[in-house]
């Protein structure tokens, strides 16, 4: 069965090697943290009982007017109706409601948290693991470990320290779903709000539910949506792209940035885009916070930022891999590596950080799928760019999509990540 496996693997990642940014971008296309917000993430002393910390940053300007986009298109409209192919355009940002967005990615060490929740046996019965995920598979991009031996609700475990604040990489929709529903079904222990550097923040701490089927979203139904009307959420499209550009001072074309990170100029290509970041090639961690705007990408004529972890060679990070490729082909399909959540420190106008680079992000809005794929897979839409992908996948218009469910990718594509959003008025003390 693994020999079978790991043979579809290697045939399909020769295609890879034409660049995976590129096909996801078609298709769909810890250092520290911040200073002075809490460390994400953490466990409960007891088995089966797993707290994490989240922080959202609260989003108003509630009925803000959307815009135009033609996807992949270096533009903004007022409206579709001004897009030279009103046809093709897609109005985006548009949101009628307050609501709130992470701050920061979902990391590994909450998400390893949530596995010992729900998966105490170690038994991947939901299927929430992969095994090229393990840093033996995967050395340079493993982040999570699985040791059948371990006691209960301590099977999973972050493969090396420095990945414990990088965003988990391996999410589909499903995956991401279920941990919303964990949360969602979880017990909500303090809610608590601040503001710093003119952004308003909410600090959560859940004790995670090990019901994952039903919350939020019914995943007894592919096509499931919203079913609560208050709870944790993933962000929609237009939820997601307005706490990424829309500025309610007003800021960049039609109070719209270019990028997750500054407002830039339309039409322009990549001339004001931000910085690319370097890291530290042993941690992950950004090192030249210090310039900004910057984010997390493939800038023209630079290297991706790139790291392995320090307990291995850089000659086992840049040859092992799961499919067998060899070091030339593996180099050129992969290039760039996720960095420390919040590393970048740029803010976008509502004072999320990493919208941009990093982990390309799932949300909940379903969408048609391309021309000549088939409608019986539920398509949803991605956004923010990765870490080995050019500053076009940053721009508002990079509309992405995927099948909810791409086993494929969960196996090859370490740059999936997942941002939570919260909606209503959540309550302490009582199930969400």
């Amino acid at each position: 069965m693994h020999l079978a496996f790991r043979r579809t693997l290697l045939n399909r990642a020769v295609v890879t090697a034409c660049g995976l940014s590129a096909l996801l971008a078609a298709s769909v296309t810890a250092g520290s943290p911040v200073a002075g917000e809490p460390r994400p993430g953490g466990t409960d002393p007891l088995p089966g009982a797993a707290v994490v910390t989240l922080t959202t940053a609260k989003v108003g300007a509630p009925g803000n007017p959307s815009v135009g986009v033609v996807p992949f298109q270096d533009a903004l409209y007022r409206s579709c109706a001004d897009a030279p192919s009103p046809q093709e355009c897609l109005r985006v940002g548009g949101v009628r409601h307050r609501y709130e967005i992470g701050q920061l990615e979902v990391t590994v060490e909450q998400w390893v948290a949530f596995l010992n929740t729900v998966d105490p046996d170690g038994r991947n019965r939901l299927r929430l693991y992969d095994e090229s995920e393990s840093s033996a598979a995967w050395p340079k991009y493993g982040q999570i470990n699985l040791s059948p031996s371990a006691g209960r609700g301590r099977h999973y475990s972050v493969a090396f320290p420095q990945w414990a604040h990088k965003p988990y990489g391996f999410a589909d929709f499903l995956r991401a779903a279920r941990f919303v529903n964990s949360l969602y079904n979880g017990r909500l222990i303090s809610k608590r709000s601040a503001s710093k550097g003119g952004f308003n923040y909410v600090t959560y701490q859940v004790r995670l539910s090990p019901r994952t089927e039903r919350g939020m979203y019914d995943l007894a139904r592919p096509t499931t949506t919203r079913v609560q009307r208050t709870g944790f959420v993933l962000p929609s499209q237009d939820e997601w792209i307005k706490a990424a550009y829309y500025d309610p001072r007003g800021g960049g074309t039609y109070s719209y940035w270019k990028y997750p990170t500054n407002p830039g100029v339309f039409g322009d290509g990549a001339a004001t885009a931000p910085s690319p970041t370097v890291l530290n090639p042993a941690t992950g961690d950004v090192t030249n916070a210090a310039t900004q705007p910057l984010a997390s990408y493939l800038a023209d004529g630079k290297p991706a930022p790139s790291w392995c972890p320090g307990q291995l060679t850089p000659q086992v990070c840049s040859t092992v891999n799961p499919f067998g490729l060899d070091p030339t082909l593996y180099a050129k399909a992969y290039q760039g590596s996720l960095s420390t959540v919040g590393g970048a420190r740029t803010p976008s106008p509502w004072g999320t950080l990493d919208q941009g680079g990093n982990a390309v992000e799932w949300t909940d809005t379903i969408t048609a799928p391309p021309a000549g794929q088939s409608s019986a897979r539920v398509w949803r839409r991605l956004h923010g760019g990765i870490s080995n992908a050019p500053a076009y996948q940053m721009w508002p218009s990079a509309v992405g999509l995927q099948p909810q469910d791409n086993v494929f990718y969960n196996h090859t594509y370490p740059w999936l990540g997942i941002r939570i959003g919260v909606i209503g008025d959540l309550k302490p003390g009582s199930p969400q």
